[in-house]
This record gives C-alpha cells, structure tokens and sequence, in this order.
C-alpha cells in the first residue's frame, strides 16, 4: 500500500464589522455597491418583510434579483433551499455573487447556508430586521436548516462579510414577535454580563416601547457579547457552546410544538429549565430563578411547557440533538448571571438523564 499526505492551509485570519443605526436601511445599498462592486447580488427575504417595504427600500428601484420566502420555520428545510439555489442558477450568478439576507432568523439561516453550498461558496451579507436576528443569528456564522425530525440538522459555519442592524425595522413587527426576539438578549446576560442583564430590567419600559437609542444599546450589547465567544470559539469546539444557554430543551420544546411557538418562546422555557435544573445540581436557587422568570414573565412571554407535548417526546427529541454523544447532550448552565458554570475546563457539562427529566415533569 502506497501513502501520500496531503497538507491543508488553515484558513487565513478574516474580519468583517458590524453597524449599528436608526433608519439606515435606504443607505446600505451603495454600501454594498462599494464593498463588492460589480458582483452579482442575490436578496433572500420573506414575504412580511418585503410586504412592509423594507425590501423597496434597500433596493430603492434598482433591478436586483430576489426570492421571497414564506414567513415562518416551516419555510427552512431542503426544498425551500434547493428552490433558492435554482433561482439563484437561473439568474446566471457564478462565484462572486453576494448573497444578502434581508430578513429575520430564518431567512439569515437560509440565506447564509445557500451562501456556503452555492458554486461551493459565496459571499453572504446579514441584513437582519427581527429582535432575535439582531441579537443572535445574524451574528456568528451558524447556517443551517431544518430536517423533518429536528432544528437545524443540516448546516455549517459560514461568516458573513457585513452585517448592518438598524432597529428601525423592529417597528414593523408584531408584538409577539419582538417579544419572543429578546429572549436571545435575556440569554447573553444570563451567560456573560449581569450589568446588562440589570440594564435590561431597568430600561423594559423602554425595549417594550421600542425606543431606538435603548435599542441601539441592546443591539450593540448582544453583538459585544456574542463577537467574544465567537472569535474565541468559531466553530463551537468548547466555549461557544455557552451560547446555548437553554437552547437545548428550547429546541426540543419548539420542534415538539411543530413550530407553533416562536424559537424565543421555546428558548424562554428553555432557560427556566436550565434554572431549575441549576437548582437540582447545587448551582442555583429558586431566589434567582424568580427573577429571571419575572423578566421573562415581562416580556409576555410563558414559562411552562404547552399541556400538549409530552415529557417522553421532549426526552426523544433531545436524545436526537445535533450536540448529543451516545444519544444525550451536555448542557450549559450557570454559577451566576454573568457567568456560565465550567467542568474540568468544558463549557456543557454532563446532565443525568433522570435530573432532565424530573424538571420536564415539573414544567
């Protein structure tokens, strides 16, 4: 038997910057124009976000090639992918395309995978409109869509070039959407900054109300937090995994629900389960995780399980959680808000099965 080694360059050290405004959605476009010049652009949208105009005024008149999705997680899966890469080869578009995602988290997620898998990748540009895209998804380079048994089943690490957030476009959203957004906020002060999750409470007048420059504040926030971990952590080896700080049970509770909750919904149950879990193992107690239920309680938003999805579904669809080894998952909790609680230098730790789902029962 013949050997030969093959030697693969690491990728060379990238960057890519973050802006942050009021009504700065009709300026982006020549920003692009002059980022990328004569590429071929490619918009990935919805149809809420182009119905409330947002679409006309990025583009301002000018011919660009789109496709508009259908509002919702059902719109992420395979075909809707294929479909999206088909209208892409339909318009002639070769590697230098710039693929822009115009949209909330599901559109990002699409838009930023069709990105990767295109002619073996383009570049992709995160315009995100939504109070959970804004505070997470945009940000980080996890793409990915959905299989018909669990979130996000297939996907891969891909950054975006640019990412321009202006919190303008919060005001097109319906309550419950921007509601269910800032769970991802409440997330990364629970797992990185107690200050900002104290700064959250005293402005939630504020964030309800949708004050621009608080939210400019809350945008700035999440982005602070988030490029840490991410540049720490690209591809999710160890310390990002913090950034699932109750997405594991969230997860489970929004594919159980068949989409029916939003992901913030489920991911706010998720939380509440990661503190009482917390409680069970000796790092937490029911002092702090009153407060966070009040904030989330706040926010509008539920803290039990739906009476419908069942503990033993929940426990079989964690079992199939794309972070799971040996068919169950290692889970982040916290010491503290602000800082996430480390095992033997892992930042998911080993949960029993039997403590996972005690608290489900409970909730």
């Amino acid at each position: 038997m013949k050997e030969l080694t093959v030697k693969v360059p690491a990728e060379k050290a990238s960057e890519y910057r973050i802006e942050i405004g009021t009504d700065i959605l009709s300026s982006v476009w020549p920003k692009i124009e002059s980022q990328f010049g004569k590429a071929g652009k490619f918009i990935i949208t919805d149809a809420n976000v182009a119905k409330a105009g947002q679409l006309d005024k990025l583009v301002s008149g000018r011919n660009v090639s789109s496709y508009v999705i259908s509002p919702g997680e059902t719109s992420k899966n395979m075909n809707i992918l294929v479909m999206i890469i088909e209208a892409m080869e339909n318009a002639y578009l070769g590697r230098d395309t710039v693929v822009i995602a115009l949209g909330g988290g599901v559109v990002g997620d699409i838009a930023g995978f069709a990105a990767a898998v295109f002619k073996r990748g383009v570049r992709v540009v995160q315009i995100p409109t939504t109070t959970l895209a804004q505070a997470d998804s945009a940000i980080g380079g996890k793409t990915g869509v959905d299989s018909s048994l669990s979130k996000n089943a297939f996907g891969v690490f891909w950054h975006p070039s640019a990412v321009y957030i202006d919190v303008a476009t919060l005001k097109t959203l319906d309550d419950r959407q921007y509601r269910a957004g800032l769970v991802e906020s409440v997330k990364h002060a629970l797992i990185a900054d107690e200050k900002y999750f104290e700064f959250l409470e005293s402005k939630l007048d504020a964030i309800l109300h949708r004050q621009a420059d608080v939210m400019e504040q809350v945008a700035y926030q999440n982005c602070r937090i988030k490029a840490q971990v991410v540049e720490a952590d690209p591809t999710e080896k160890n310390q990002r995994r913090m950034l699932n700080y109750g997405h594991t049970i969230g997860h489970a509770v929004e594919s159980a629900s068949g989409f029916e909750l939003l992901h913030g919904e489920a991911v706010a149950i998720g939380i509440v389960a990661a503190g009482m879990i917390e409680i069970e193992m000796g790092l937490g107690d029911d002092k702090r995780l009153a407060r966070i239920k009040k904030l989330l309680t706040a926010l509008g938003l539920a803290v039990t399980i739906p009476a419908k999805i069942s503990k033993s579904e929940l426990a079989d669809i964690i079992k199939r959680d794309k972070k799971a080894i040996n068919k169950w998952p290692r889970f982040v909790l916290i010491d503290t808000i602000g800082r996430v609680h480390r095992r033997e230098g892992q930042w998911a730790v080993e949960v029993k099965q039997d403590v996972v789902e005690n608290v489900l029962g409970k909730l």
